[in-house]
C-alpha cells in the first residue's frame, strides 16, 4: 500500500523532502502558506555536503550548472588588510566538490519543477497551523520555517523563535560579476560579498541592534553611515545600491528542541533548528535533513522507527552547528579584543569548516 505524507511548507526543506519521499514511493502533498514562489532573494551557499544530498534526489548537477562556483574566499579588515584566506582547493581535495552560490528563487525553481515532474501535489495559499490535526496520513513533515506555528503547537510556547540580538541587511547588485567570497569584519559589524548567477553580486551586512528598528526609506543611508568608509568591495557595492534593493530583517533562532519528532510528526530545517546565518548553512542543513529523513524511511519497517533514527542522526549534528553559528555571530559583533578575534578566525580556517 502506498504510504501518504503531508508536508507543511513548500520552501527548500519542504520541496526537497517531497522529492525524496516520492523517490521512496510515497504519495506526497505539500501545503504552502504563500500563493507562489518568491521572485526575489539573495544567494545561498551550497556546500559539498548539501550537494551530495541533492545528488541523492537527482538535482545536484542542475544546481551546479545554475549556480556560480566560488573560486576564492578571503576575510578582510575594513581598511582592506587581510585577516585570513579560505583555501578553496583544500576544500575540494577533502570533499571532491566546491561551494556553489545560487539564489533562493533559482534553487526553489529547480526543486519546484522537479517535485511537479515527480508527481507531488502542491497546494499553495493553504496554510496548516496544527500538525496534529491534518487527517489520515502516515507522516507529517513540518518545514514551515523559523516562525513555525506547528512547532509551537507541538512543543509549546517555550520553543517559540527568539530574537538573536542582531539585524541583517541583504541585496543584489546587477551587472557586477565576481567569483570571490569576501567577508569584512569590523568592530561589531560585518559586510559580505559573494557571487550570484546571472552576473550579479550578492551582498549582506549585519550588526548588533535592538529588535524592530526598521527605517523605511533610510536603510541605504544607515548602511553608508556604518560601512561607507570601508575599503572595496564594500563601498563599491554601497555606491551601487538603492533603497528598493535593500532587504532588512532581524535574525531569530530557535531554542534547542528536545526532539525533532513527536509521534509520526518530523521537523526539519528552520522549523527544527533555525540558527544565525554566520556559517551560511541554514538551507544546506534543511536539504540534508530532508534527504536523511527519506533515507531512514526507506530502510526501516515503521515510521516511528525511522523518525527515531532521523532524530538520533540529525538533532546532535544541527544543534552543534547552531552553537558554532552562534559563537561566530558573537565573534563578529565583538567591539574589543579584535586581535584575539582575528587570531581565532585564522585558527578556524586551519581547522576547516564543520561538516563539509
Amino acid at each position: 500500500m502506498e504510504r501518504r505524507a503531508l508536508i507543511i511548507g513548500g520552501g527548500i526543506g519542504g520541496l526537497t523532502a517531497a522529492i525524496a519521499l516520492r523517490r521512496a514511493r510515497w504519495r506526497v502533498t505539500v501545503r504552502e502558506r504563500d500563493k507562489g514562489l518568491p521572485i526575489t532573494g539573495t544567494a545561498l551557499g551550497m556546500w559539498p555536503v548539501a550537494l551530495r544530498a541533492l545528488d541523492a534526489i537527482g538535482v545536484g548537477d542542475m544546481v551546479r550548472r545554475a549556480g556560480r562556483r566560488q573560486q576564492a574566499g578571503v576575510f578582510l579588515r575594513p581598511d582592506g588588510s587581510r585577516i585570513a584566506t579560505i583555501d578553496v582547493e583544500r576544500l575540494h581535495r577533502r570533499t571532491g566538490d566546491h561551494v556553489y552560490l545560487l539564489s533562493r528563487p533559482g534553487l526553489l525553481a529547480i526543486l519546484h519543477e522537479t517535485a511537479m515532474e515527480a508527481g507531488v501535489e502542491l497546494r499553495t495559499g493553504d496554510p496548516v497551523d496544527d500538525a496534529t490535526e491534518v487527517g489520515d496520513v502516515d507522516l507529517v513533515v513540518v518545514a514551515d520555517g523559523v516562525f513555525s506555528q506547528a512547532r509551537e503547537k507541538v512543543f509549546g510556547p517555550a520553543y517559540r523563535a527568539r530574537f538573536s540580538g542582531s539585524t541583517a541587511w541583504r541585496g543584489v547588485v546587477e551587472d557586477m560579476p565576481t567569483d570571490m567570497f569576501v567577508e569584512v569584519w569590523g568592530r561589531g559589524l560585518k559586510f559580505g560579498v559573494t557571487p550570484q548567477e546571472g552576473g550579479r553580486t550578492n551582498w549582506y551586512a549585519s550588526a548588533a541592534a535592538p529588535e524592530g528598528q526598521f527605517r523605511p526609506g533610510e536603510e541605504v543611508a544607515e548602511l553608508r553611515g556604518m560601512f561607507g568608509r570601508w575599503a572595496p568591495p564594500v563601498h563599491t557595492v554601497l555606491d551601487a545600491i538603492n533603497e528598493s534593493a535593500v532587504l532588512r530583517h532581524d535574525v531569530y533562532v530557535t531554542p534547542p528542541l528536545p526532539s525533532f519528532t513527536r509521534g509520526t510528526v518530523a521537523f526539519l530545517g528552520d522549523a527544527a533548528h533555525a540558527m544565525t546565518p554566520d556559517l551560511g548553512r541554514g538551507a544546506c542543513e534543511a536539504i540534508i535533513d530532508a534527504v536523511a529523513l527519506a533515507s531512514h524511511l526507506r530502510k526501516t519497517l515503521t515510521v516511528e522507527q525511522a523518525l527515531h533514527e532521523y532524530d538520533r542522526q540529525r538533532r546532535p549534528a544541527t544543534q552543534r552547528l547552531a552553537r558554532i553559528a552562534g559563537l561566530a555571530a558573537r565573534m563578529t559583533h565583538l567591539r574589543y579584543a579584535i586581535p584575539v578575534r582575528d587570531q581565532l578566525l585564522r585558527a578556524s580556517m586551519v581547522a576547516g569548516p564543520p561538516g563539509t
